[in-house]
């Protein structure tokens, strides 16, 4: 399955690129679950990020390795895929691009799960999306002029 959201900031590219630190990410967690961030090496090939998702009942832990990275004066990118998900997600992989937009830049967030099922998917799929549309207004005020 996919989910893919553009959101556009007022700031350039190398500006939003800098941004994107373990403060954003944090930042960026919805209300819930809640988000504890275990491990922040960065957004280059390489680099791993961990976290603890708690659902009040029960805690999920999620590990993800950054598998690639690429820069030029137009666009950025990472993407994270998911080595150790909670129970209800078999693959994840998440593409973030950033693309100078004019005087400002797009951000992208360009995702593709699996819970094992096509019904569970689409089952899956409006929480997920929500929980990226979260990000829409985090970005534009972090972003903002």
């Amino acid at each position: 399955m996919k989910l893919y959201i553009k959101t556009t900031v007022k700031q350039p590219i190398l500006k939003v690129w800098e941004g994107f630190d373990e403060s954003l990410f944090v930042k960026l967690a919805p209300p819930f679950p809640s988000v504890k961030l275990l491990q922040f090496d960065g957004s280059k090939k390489g680099d791993r990020v961990g976290l603890e998702l708690n659902f009040l009942l029960f805690r999920q832990k999620w590990v993800s390795d950054i598998i690639d990275h690429n820069e030029n004066e137009d666009q950025i990118f990472f993407i994270d895929k998911g080595v150790i998900l909670p129970f209800f997600l078999k693959t994840w992989q998440h593409k973030h691009i950033l693309k100078r937009e004019g005087d400002g830049t797009e951000i992208i967030d360009d995702i593709r799960y699996s819970t094992g099922t096509l019904l569970t998917d689409i089952l899956m799929f409006p929480a997920l999306y929500l929980q990226f549309l979260y990000r829409k207004p985090v970005y534009k005020k972090i972003f903002s002029n």
